[in-house]
C-alpha cells in the first residue's frame, strides 16, 4: 500500500507532545486498516513551546502522497503559521488545505476517513463536522 494516493495528515500544536499524542491517539482509533501517512508538527525546533514553520513544512513533505495534505491546527499562532506557509504557494506540497476543525475530534474524524481511501474534501468535511459532535 505504500504507492497508494492517501490523503495526509499534519497535526500542528505549540507543543510536540500534544502533537504526537493526537497523532498517536487517532491513528490508534481509525481502525488499524490503511496506514495514513500522519505527522505531528509540534513545538520549536528547539523542543519549546511555539510553532514552526520549518517543521510544518518537513511534516507536510513527509505525509504527501499526491492527493493532498490536510493541515489541522490547536491555536491562533499555529493558524497563522500555516496560513503563511499557504499564501508563500512553495513551501507546503501542492493541494495542501488548513483545515478548520476542533483539534482532538477533527484529527481522529481526518485519519479514520483518509483510511477509507476518501479524497482531501471528504477529509476535510468529516474533520469540519466534529464541531457539531455533542457530548451531553
Amino acid at each position: 500500500m505504500s504507492d497508494e494516493r492517501l490523503v495526509g495528515i499534519v497535526l500542528v500544536s505549540h507543543s510536540a507532545e500534544v502533537a504526537a499524542s493526537v497523532a498517536a491517539l487517532a491513528k490508534a482509533l481509525s481502525g488499524g486498516g490503511t496506514e495514513v501517512p500522519v505527522a505531528p508538527a509540534g513545538g520549536t525546533e528547539g523542543g519549546g513551546f511555539g510553532t514552526s514553520a520549518e517543521l510544518i513544512s518537513a511534516a507536510a513533505a513527509s505525509v504527501d502522497r499526491g492527493a493532498g495534505v490536510a493541515l489541522l491546527t490547536d491555536l491562533g499562532s499555529a493558524v497563522l503559521t500555516v496560513k503563511a506557509l499557504l499564501a508563500e504557494g512553495d513551501e507546503l506540497p501542492e493541494n495542501s488545505r488548513l483545515v478548520d476543525a476542533p483539534f482532538v475530534e477533527g484529527a481522529v474524524a481526518a485519519v479514520v476517513t483518509a483510511a477509507t481511501g476518501a479524497d482531501l474534501e471528504a477529509v476535510e468535511a468529516a474533520a469540519v463536522e466534529a464541531y457539531s459532535y455533542r457530548k451531553v
